[in-house]
């Protein structure tokens, strides 16, 4: 797989904690309901971006203990709002409120 966060992908993502990880993946579907509709290559862009950071967050070990059935339904949930919600009923703007919190933890505990 060739990744666009190859810093991240090295490694350094396991070392965020969940909060900031969940932070900067809100970040990327964020951009992403932003571009949507307006300009379809930054769309998909930032929707890959935030696959590939999905995927980094799955297999990050700390996910294993606890909640990593929950982390991977969000990103079905992510995918499907990406393909238009039809599944589960969710926006892009609808999980950017989700994600909006641990942004907020996130820059609290900076």
């Amino acid at each position: 797989m060739v990744f666009k966060h190859k810093g991240l992908a090295d490694g350094r993502w396991h070392t965020l904690s969940a909060v900031k990880q969940l932070a900067n993946i809100g970040s990327e579907i964020t951009r992403a309901a932003r571009w949507k509709g307006k300009d379809e290559e930054l769309f998909w862009s930032a929707v890959e971006r935030a696959q590939e950071l999905f995927h980094l967050t799955i297999t990050d070990p700390k996910w294993r203990t606890c909640r990593l059935k929950e982390l991977t339904r969000l990103y079905e949930v992510f995918c499907d709002a990406v393909l238009g919600g039809d599944e589960y009923n969710c926006s892009l703007k609808n999980l950017e409120t989700y994600f909006f919190y641990f942004a907020l933890l996130s820059r609290r505990r900076s």
